[in-house]
């Protein structure tokens, strides 16, 4: 095996010809800014990430910030970005700090681990790129390297594989130029190391590969047990006025989209129709609610299930001028649809062209 430091040093002297150096949140390089870039990278790809971290630190440039703004607010420059969870969390974590720590990120493992949403590798990357402390990372892109480099055998997200690969991203720290490691960990595993077609001719630390070595790159990391994911249906209401409002309800603040503005749902057309009847008179003037138009369903991946999403439309309805005692509900202009936290899925279906099944 290469020593620590020569495996850290080939691996800086990559970076710095071929790494990831322009990055918006390297520029300037805050706590917040590192946080909040670590949060929306969990999961999501860099190209995907820039343009919603620029347009949410644009609105949000800090700590305080963040705390301060409405929950709609955080989740509308989220939306689009999926894994809602995360900006709660986010929203969540930045009204601790301040209530607790002055309004900063704390400069420690164990408060930074105290904050909703932040686990032992995001810490490990604010401390390592935030200050140049000396924490470990092992997010995605690092456990496939070091399982391939080490020839782990078994799936790195097992309590027993993982404590493995803390071990050996501990030991191979360098003393210096934290933050450029940590980085170019990331960059190496999201561009040469990649999960598949590795560039194995060009890795700068391969010589010392034991899964290149053994012929077994394609092996490793072992991947997950898989399993066939369930499906399931559901009816969503998409209710429009004669002005082109639409009602959107907010879902509760636990469970699949926690909090944010979404159409109204039901397991099926008749108990659709049934939610409909009884919020009637909050929503509408008299009008024939049985007859919806069916549009073309929707189909949505979540990570432990599928979800076919059937659409009723009713439109041109006479809709009160508020809804009736219930907050909740809400009709939304199409201009108003961009300031609210919209699960990506029901965007899009508002915002398409309304294609009707054939009867």
């Amino acid at each position: 095996m290469i020593a620590r430091t020569d495996y850290a040093t080939r691996l800086l002297a990559w970076f710095d010809v071929h790494g990831r150096h322009d990055l918006p949140w390297q520029h300037p390089r805050t706590p917040y800014r590192v946080w909040l870039s670590e949060i929306m990278l969990q999961q999501t790809q860099v190209r995907v990430v820039i343009p919603y971290f620029e347009r949410f630190v644009g609105a949000l440039p800090d700590v305080r910030a963040l705390a301060d703004a409405p929950q709609d607010t955080v989740l509308a420059l989220w939306s689009g970005l999926g894994y809602y969870a995360r900006a709660r969390n986010l929203h969540a974590a930045a009204q601790r700090c301040v209530e607790l720590h002055d309004g900063d990120l704390p400069r420690d493992l164990d408060a930074l681990l105290a904050l909703p949403g932040i686990g032992r590798s995001t810490a490990g990357a604010i401390l390592s790129q935030a200050w140049g402390d000396p924490f470990p990372i092992l997010d995605g892109n690092v456990k496939r390297v070091l399982a391939r480099r080490h020839a782990v055998e078994g799936w790195p997200a097992q309590p027993k594989i993982e404590k493995q690969l803390w071990s050996i991203a501990g030991m191979l720290l360098p003393d210096t130029r934290l933050a450029d490691y940590t980085q170019a960990q990331m960059d190496f595993g999201a561009t040469l190391c990649t999960r598949h077609n590795p560039a194995c001719l060009l890795c700068p630390v391969g010589e010392d590969c034991a899964a290149f070595a053994q012929g077994r790159v394609d092996e490793l990391p072992t991947p997950r047990p898989t399993k066939a994911l369930p499906e399931r249906e559901a009816s969503v209401l998409l209710l429009e006025d004669g002005k082109g409002r639409v009602l959107l309800e907010k879902r509760p603040p636990t469970g699949i989209w926690a909090s944010l503005w979404s159409l109204p749902q039901a397991e099926d057309d008749t108990r659709a129709v049934d939610w409909l009847r009884t919020h009637a008179s909050g929503l509408v003037d008299a009008v024939d609610l049985d007859t919806p138009q069916r549009l073309l369903p929707v189909q949505h991946g979540f990570t432990h299930f599928k979800l076919r999403m059937q659409p009723l439309h009713w439109h041109s309805l006479p809709a009160r001028h508020r809804v009736g005692d219930n907050d909740r509900l809400r009709w939304v202009a199409r201009d108003e649809l961009a300031t609210l936290g919209i699960p990506a899925p029901i965007r899009t279906l508002l915002l398409a062209p309304r294609i009707a099944l054939e009867d």
